[in-house]
């Protein structure tokens, strides 16, 4: 169990890095730039961003704890929700016509998920 919960921890750590040093520079970056959103559509979009940042940072944090103190209802809280988003992530791309597995945040919190379900079952 401790295991998978540490292997979560890492693919949070992960997630986190690749919005925040790949994503930040190719999304965050040019959103800003971008002349013809709306005013309040490109900041809120931006807030967005970094809400996101501040969860990757939180999952990695909770996992690290979990994996020290291991609590099972946090533990399915953090395992559902990361599936959620993964399914979001899929849902989303799918909808603009893209491939679901262009956007990393499809896989990275698809592995969260099944990293965290394994701890789950052990």
């Amino acid at each position: 169990m401790i295991l998978f919960i540490w292997l979560a921890a890492a693919a949070s750590a992960l997630t986190f890095c690749v919005h925040t040093f790949v994503g930040g520079p190719r999304v965050a970056g040019p959103l800003l730039a971008d002349r013809s959103l709306p005013f309040a559509a490109k900041w809120l979009g931006y807030y967005c961003w970094h809400v996101t940042t501040v969860m990757l940072a939180f999952f990695t944090g909770a996992f690290v704890w979990l994996a020290i103190h291991p609590d099972i209802p946090s533990l399915v809280f953090l395992c559902a929700l990361s599936g959620a988003l993964s399914i979001l992530s899929a849902t989303v791309t799918r909808r603009a016509g893209i491939s679901p597995w262009r956007f990393p945040s499809t896989s990275l919190f698809a592995a969260i998920a099944v990293l965290s379900a394994l701890a789950l079952q052990m």
